[in-house]
């Protein structure tokens, strides 16, 4: 049997071509653009016709000779000219896209990615060279300039170089990042931009100072309370505040910085430990009642009374740690207010002292006081504020032990003068202040072992306790103070020790020489900052007597004597002249024919009273400035 060419003469179909063909047809008369698609051995072929053999018979059943076979396809078709020329456009195009794409990545190779701007800064298509170079001009003072910043409603400035920030140039280079190979990316590169953050460098301590001052624009929560509008208490609601948030506030400022526009730093809302509602009860249950009506104090044979103006003053609410208000009572206002109305119901401690009685100390007794304890007084406060009706407390009152009792006094010995020293030639203000300080010190009691300051036992010396403004030296001139005097005082106190044969704890001479002293044997005393101190080193006590006439002071010491004191002056040496100082005339120039300065000592020797055998012998030298001469021109 042999085959025939699908292109070979047609003949009567057979019925399956017949049905493809009306398929195909069909499809093509209702939109198909495009041939079916096959593949492999699906693909249509042209039926084989097939010649019977001679003397062959067709049996019943058999196709006859020449009837074509049935094909499972259509016929071939020629490609649409169209598709053809599409593809072919298509094809030149990519070729086109892929030579540009090739020839502009050739092109721009060392150079910054078209488009890339880095804080601001346009880099875009330069080269790397010149881009590092226009960044570090533009960028790298940005960190050396002021820094504006907002803390909610503050403003304030720091300068990024201080507070450790700068640019980090590699991490800024690599995050610029090399020409993309993405076709997509350097094409939309052509007509859009890509920004850059700049990378910081970080100096974390420096960094953390900074926020760390920058807390002190924080705005703590004001917590409700009650005020008193005088005896009307007042509910005050609570204000919030504000605290630097230290974290998102350093992220804020590496990452921003470098825009140097006004910054914006983030904040939280400071605490409130106090609900509002708890402001109403404290109101309610606390402060109204607190005012209702004035409170008592009952003592011995008086009285004290606090009304609700002055209860309002000597209570506050406070937060109590648990969302409520606490109630407080200062004590010391209180004590201010009620202490006069009941003083004279109290016995102040006195000490045991002495008194001269026909030239010879005598014991004055001591007294125990009996004074009002506040502290447990005020114990009861807080129920008679809380109380309807009955608001009256008693005050509590309670001995009060001197500090030198008579028993003790008694046994000091304080029998005879240990040593005396005069002074003279004051008068006028002078005056006023040696006698004030001499009533303050006659009297005094330095038990053995003791040590007495001069500054201490009298406290301050202002013109609140008596003293006036008098002549001192002030660098060697004359001029004037409150308390001016005092130094001839000490200077006699201190003789009085020298020959009673007291261990000297600490003196200081003047500068100048004042004629009216023993040389290298006198002190001087500032108030709060040079002091006169002595100690008693004997076995027995000692009582200080300070008395004054109108132009001369006598200091003794009473006690025990047991020693002999000499004092050996020795020869003025070393002599320097003054110098001359000329002042506007006025009240704060005081002329003086000034005065040579010199070097000098003193030795004191002690001996014991009884033997007469040397104890001591101490020798100190001092050296005097010269006095300069004042001129009033």
């Amino acid at each position: 049997m042999t085959s025939q060419s699908s292109t070979g003469r047609r003949g009567q179909q057979p019925a399956g071509e017949v049905g493809l063909r009306q398929l195909l047809e069909s499809a093509q008369a209702h939109g198909a653009t495009r041939p079916p698609e096959w593949s492999g051995d699906s693909a249509p072929t042209e039926p084989l016709q097939h010649s019977p053999r001679a003397g062959h018979r067709a049996k019943h059943g058999e196709r006859p000779a020449g009837q074509r076979r049935p094909v499972s396809g259509p016929p071939p078709k020629r490609l649409n000219r169209t598709v053809v020329r599409v593809g072919i456009a298509v094809g030149a195009v990519f070729v086109v896209a892929g030579i540009a794409y090739g020839v502009d990545l050739a092109l721009s190779s060392g150079q910054v990615p078209r488009g890339t701007v880095v804080a601001g800064v346009d880099v875009g298509g330069m080269t790397t060279a010149a881009a590092d170079a226009k960044l570090r001009a533009e960028l790298g003072p940005r960190s050396e300039r002021e820094l504006p910043l907002r803390i909610g409603d503050v403003q304030t400035r720091l300068v990024p170089a201080a507070a450790g920030l700068g640019v980090d140039w590699d991490g800024t280079w690599a995050r610029i990042g090399d020409q993309p190979l993405n076709p997509l990316t350097r094409l939309t590169s052509f007509f859009s931009s890509r920004d850059v953050a700049v990378a910081s460098a970080v100096d974390d301590l420096a960094l953390d100072r900074q926020l760390t001052a920058l807390r002190v624009h924080d705005r703590p929560s004001v917590e409700g309370t009650i005020a008193f509008d005088k005896a009307r208490p007042v509910a005050v609601p609570p204000v919030p505040g504000r605290v630097l948030d230290i974290a998102a506030a350093r992220d804020e400022l590496i990452d921003q910085w470098i825009a140097g526009a006004v910054l914006d730093l983030p904040v939280h809302p400071a605490p409130l430990t106090v609900r509002p509602e708890a402001v109403d009860k404290a109101l309610r249950e606390v402060a109204e009642p607190a005012v209702r009506a004035p409170i008592t104090f009952a003592g011995k044979g008086a009285a004290a009374k606090l009304d609700p103006e002055q209860i309002a003053s000597v209570v506050s609410f406070v937060p109590d740690g648990q969302g409520g208000l606490g109630l407080t009572v200062d004590q010391n206002i209180a004590v201010g207010l009620l202490a006069p109305q009941l003083a004279a119901s109290e016995v102040e401690a006195k000490d045991a002292t002495f008194a001269l009685t026909g030239g010879k100390p005598t014991v004055v007794p001591a007294v125990v006081g009996d004074k009002i304890n506040w502290p447990k007084t005020f114990e009861q406060f807080t129920a008679l504020l809380a109380a309807p009706q009955e608001r009256t407390g008693q005050a509590v009152y309670e001995k009060v032990e001197p500090k030198l009792t008579t028993e003790a006094a008694q046994g000091l010995n304080v029998v005879e003068t240990m040593g005396s020293f005069t002074t003279n030639g004051f008068s006028g203000p002078s005056g006023v202040n040696i006698r004030v300080v001499a009533r303050k010190v006659n009297g005094a009691v330095v038990k053995p072992g003791d040590t007495f300051s001069l500054n201490d036992f009298t406290g301050p010396r202002g013109t609140a306790e008596g003293y006036v403004e008098s002549g001192i030296i002030d660098h060697g001139r004359p001029s004037t103070a409150v308390g001016g005097g005092i130094s001839q005082f000490a200077t006699t106190l201190y003789n009085a020790a020298y020959f009673a044969g007291m261990e000297d704890a600490g003196h200081t001479e003047h500068s100048y020489y004042i004629s009216r002293y023993p040389a290298a044997r006198e002190a001087t005393v500032f108030d709060g900052a040079i002091d006169l101190r002595f100690r008693n080193n004997t076995p027995n006590g000692v009582f200080i007597e300070a008395v004054t006439t109108d132009s001369e002071v006598t200091v003794r010491l009473w006690g025990t004597k047991t020693l002999n004191v000499e004092s050996i002056t020795g020869e003025k040496s070393k002599p320097t002249e003054p110098t001359t100082i000329k002042l506007p005339k006025g009240k704060d120039c005081i002329a003086s024919e000034g005065a040579p300065g010199f070097t000098i000592s003193d030795t004191r020797v002690i001996s014991d009273r009884r033997s007469g055998r040397e104890v001591s012998r101490a020798t100190r030298t001092v050296k005097y400035d010269p006095i300069p001469v004042v001129k009033c021109e």
